[in-house]
């Protein structure tokens, strides 16, 4: 999709400061963080959000996860604690219609989210 940012990103015109790359997914740092550790992960394939999975996209929601993990344990927040925020449509904040989780840490996080 070449309007979509994510999909720019994935295929290299775009420029983003990548942390990890592998055949399902690519995780960057988020230009306009929110907090001190501000990554994004998203699948390289283009999935417009959560509601439009299928079951053949089974495999990634495991693989985002796990890098999800992985860098949170790299970025030194797995032990003090980081929020993964997933935004579903407009209402819930999504602007890049292109599922991608969000890992948010480094700080205090607040609840109610939002």
């Amino acid at each position: 999709m070449s309007h979509c940012i994510f999909c720019r990103i994935v295929q290299k015109t775009l420029p983003a400061r990548i942390l990890r790359e592998d055949a399902l997914c690519l995780a960057f740092e988020d230009i306009s963080p929110k907090a001190p550790c501000h990554i994004l992960i998203i699948p390289k394939k283009h999935i417009e959000s959560l509601n439009s999975m299928d079951e053949a996209d089974g495999l990634l929601i495991p693989r985002l996860f796990a890098v999800t993990r992985e860098l949170a344990e790299e970025k030194g927040v797995a032990t003090s604690g980081y929020r993964v925020v997933i935004n579903t449509g407009p209402d819930a904040g999504q602007s890049v219609f292109h599922i991608h989780f969000h890992l948010l840490g480094g700080r205090q996080m607040a609840w109610p989210p939002g």
